[in-house]
């Protein structure tokens, strides 16, 4: 199976976001801690940054860290569980944009 190399904690650190000018920059920055390269990672952050609002990019990054607490394996995110996050805030342009996202920054490996 494919893995999204560590979606979940960078993605937790969204929560964090209220009143921040730059979320493309923290979710790059999250991502690169966790391995992905510089190009991957700004591109992600750039696309969910551009295609989410404020408020979703917060929804998500809580959701996510809630579903980190109870990983067995933190640091990585399958296809799968990256789904399962953001099918749980029944906000269908998240979950549409958190896959295209990593689809088309060639996130999954």
């Amino acid at each position: 199976m494919k893995r999204i190399i560590g979606l979940a904690a960078p993605l937790a650190a969204l929560a964090a976001l209220a009143g921040c000018a730059a979320p493309a920059t923290r979710i790059s920055t999250g991502l690169q801690r966790y391995g992905l390269d510089t190009a991957r990672a700004d591109c992600v952050g750039q696309r969910l940054q551009s295609n989410l609002s404020l408020g979703q990019l917060q929804r998500l990054g809580k959701a996510a860290a809630a579903y980190k607490q109870g990983d067995t394996t933190p640091g990585v995110l399958t296809p799968s569980d990256l789904v399962r996050v953001a099918t749980e805030l029944r906000d269908p342009e998240i979950v549409v944009e958190v896959g295209k996202a990593a689809a088309g920054c060639n996130v999954v490996g």
